[in-house]
């Protein structure tokens, strides 16, 4: 859901190097150092990177390593980590749970061509949390669990076609790529949107099985699935999508979307590979809704890639190969590994209901403090998020979809004018001023990030 775009990372160093004048020897040493280390990875990686998410002017940040919520760079500076890889640690870097689990699975061996009785604990677990996930299957990415939720889908209405809403980030997979990052250039009108793909030679035969609505419009958006209503498989939802905004759905969208479902034979496939780590159930759980299949990732695997497919037993047995209703042959040389799933198991009984509570109230503290700062300051900003995520906006009034949520050329600038200073001052943020929390968090560090904000929104003010 993060990786469309560069990670402009900021941060803060455990020593008071609050300022690149008390940093200036290390920022120095760092530009040469990282510089010739970029510098390397040119020759061998396009663009110097694996991912584009790690990139930066003039070149990326390279990890040394991690402790608790900190990352120290190769230049041996401390940085309050933000970021938290994209949402998938939520217990920061190196926790000692983690390093315990890994190790002791390890030294016994790290995949297997047989299944695994930490495959089912966990599963079981996951159901204890959601009663709602009846059947679930563990891949290796959220990526791959909306692929399979999507493919399984299909298997079992029997229709090719699936719905998104535009904007919204699903991974890495031909049909949700659709509308990814349309621009006014090419979005069309609000009542119909095209069809924008991504990728630079997409087979049109997949954009043509996709239909794009409009976030949080109930009326346009039900009249474009009454139009498809036949065709369609899925409705892929994520309940608070970064790229829209990171606002939570409004709730009467939500069920409406699910009304309509249900009513039209379409499954309702929910995108919590972020969004479980809201509440302890899931976002969804706030809505009151069950979805046919729920995608699931990042942090679910404590640190290691991992992504699992929740859903109904009747949808599931799609996927079932003792089933009549057998219709979806998968598997995944990695799936259920030892060491994700036991990582994940560990990270997930740590995140318990207080666990859950505790960071949320972090991130409130956060928001009101964001908040404060704008209104003090009087920044053309705002702040939207929930559970333990938030994104700053170079906005007046928070968006509630992707349209609005759109950055201008001039908001754009704003944007890297304070992420730029945030990262002077020792702040590792995700590339849109996006924050996800983790346990090893304190006061201190949301103060320090909020104190962050209010004087790099002052700087945006006295620039004019």
């Amino acid at each position: 859901m993060f990786k469309n775009a560069p990670v402009r990372n900021s941060s803060r160093s455990r020593k008071p190097a609050s300022t690149l004048e008390k940093m200036g020897m290390k920022m120095k040493t760092q530009t040469s150092k990282s510089q010739a280390m970029y510098e390397r990875a040119l020759k061998v990686l396009p663009g110097g990177v694996s991912r584009n998410a790690v990139l930066r002017d003039p070149h990326p940040l390279y990890a040394d390593h991690g402790e608790g919520c900190r990352i120290v760079d190769i230049e041996g500076v401390s940085r309050i980590d933000f970021a938290n890889n994209m949402a998938s640690l939520v217990h920061g870097h190196a926790d000692p749970d983690m390093i315990r689990v890994v190790s002791e699975q390890i030294s016994k061996g790290s995949a297997f061509n047989v299944a695994t009785e930490i495959e089912i604990e966990y599963a079981e677990y996951l159901r204890s949390r959601n009663p709602n996930f009846e059947k679930l299957r563990f891949v290796n990415s959220g990526t791959e669990a909306l692929m399979v939720a999507i493919k399984a889908s299909r298997a079992f209405t029997n229709r090719p076609m699936i719905a998104k809403a535009e904007g919204a980030y699903h991974g890495g997979y031909d049909y949700v790529e659709v509308s990814q990052t349309p621009s006014p250039s090419n979005w069309g009108e609000i009542s119909e949107p095209q069809r924008v793909p991504l990728v630079h030679g997409t087979p049109k035969s997949a954009i043509d099985d996709v239909l794009v609505i409009p976030y949080n419009d109930i009326d346009r958006s039900i009249a474009l699935l009454d139009g498809c209503k036949d065709r369609l498989a899925c409705l892929v939802l994520d309940l608070m999508p970064h790229r829209v905004g990171l606002n939570p759905a409004n709730a009467d969208f939500v069920h409406a979307m699910r009304d309509w479902t249900n009513a039209n034979g379409v499954l309702l496939v929910l995108d919590e590979v972020i969004t479980f780590r809201s509440t302890f159930t899931g976002l969804q759980g706030q809505y009151g809704i069950v979805a046919d299949i729920t995608a699931l990732g990042k942090m679910i695997g404590g640190g290691f890639p991992i992504g699992a497919v929740a859903g109904r037993d009747e949808v599931m047995q799609v996927l079932n190969p003792r089933s009549p209703k057998y219709l979806y042959p998968h598997s995944g040389t990695y799936s259920a590994n030892p060491i994700s799933t036991g990582a994940g198991l560990a990270a997930m009984k740590k995140f318990d209901r207080p666990a859950v509570d505790r960071l949320n109230a972090l991130a409130n503290r956060a928001r009101a403090g964001i908040e404060r700062a704008i209104i003090d300051t009087g920044a053309c900003a705002s702040v939207t998020g929930s559970g333990s995520m938030f994104r700053v906006h170079m906005k007046s009034e928070p968006p509630h979809s992707y349209r609005e949520a759109y950055l201008s050329s001039e908001e754009n600038a704003k944007l890297t004018m304070l992420l730029d200073h945030l990262f002077e001052n020792g702040i590792i943020m995700i590339n849109s001023c996006s924050a996800a929390l983790s346990t090893p968090m304190g006061d201190a560090e949301i103060d320090l990030l909020v104190d962050g904000l209010r004087t790099g929104f002052e700087k945006l003010v006295a620039s004019g």
